[in-house]
């Protein structure tokens, strides 16, 4: 069951975020646009509360719980990275604005990179405290094996990204001769680009 839900809410945040797009520039209709992206974490909750009664209703602890406080970290680490990001390039198809791109060299680069592994990073803490609430929850320490190696999942896939993204400061990217270090604005230059949308 929770498969499915994890299913069904990997679906339903792209149906709303196509819809919430599609309001906005589309239709031209801001402010429901808005609303429907702003209902993306109502799915978080939808997930979180069921895997909740899953467990209470005598669910033996598995890899799907563990995959969905996975899937619900994600979701806020790296959510709002995403939603801004189809939100520029929908802006750049469909009302001509400036497609603002990350910077591809330089420290402009090692600092952008630092930036999403923080989304990384707050997606690790989230997981493993839902999963240490599970763990809780659950009170039975020969049940919640599997709940407990998806803490260690989460903080390796951290650790990697975290070492990727290392590598970016220690030893940043060369422009090819002839270009600018940086060739497009940074985050801040996109904040300030949807700051008067």
């Amino acid at each position: 069951m929770i498969v499915a839900l994890i299913a069904a809410c990997e679906i339903g945040f792209w149906v709303l975020l196509a819809a919430g797009l599609g309001f906005r520039y589309l239709l031209k209709m801001p402010r429901t646009g808005l609303a429907l992206l702003l209902c993306e974490p109502l799915l978080e909750v939808v997930l979180l509360v069921a895997t909740a009664v899953d467990l209470k209703n005598g669910a033996e602890p598995n890899w799907t719980h563990g995959l969905a406080a996975l899937y619900i970290g994600y979701t806020v680490g790296h959510g709002h990275r995403t939603v801004k990001w189809l939100d520029g390039h929908a802006a750049h198809r469909f009302e001509n604005r400036p497609l603002v791109r990350p910077p591809r060299y330089g420290m402009a680069r090692a600092r952008h990179e630092g930036r999403v592994w923080l989304g990384t990073l707050t997606a690790a803490v989230v997981a493993t405290a839902l999963l240490q609430l599970a763990i809780w929850y659950v009170d039975d320490p020969s049940r919640v094996t599997s709940l407990e190696s998806w803490r260690y999942t989460a903080w390796r896939a951290a650790g990697i990204h975290g070492l990727v993204a290392l590598s970016y400061w220690v030893w940043p990217r060369k422009a090819p001769a002839g270009t600018d270090a940086v060739t497009a604005p940074t985050d801040k230059g996109a904040e300030r680009e949807g700051a008067h949308r």
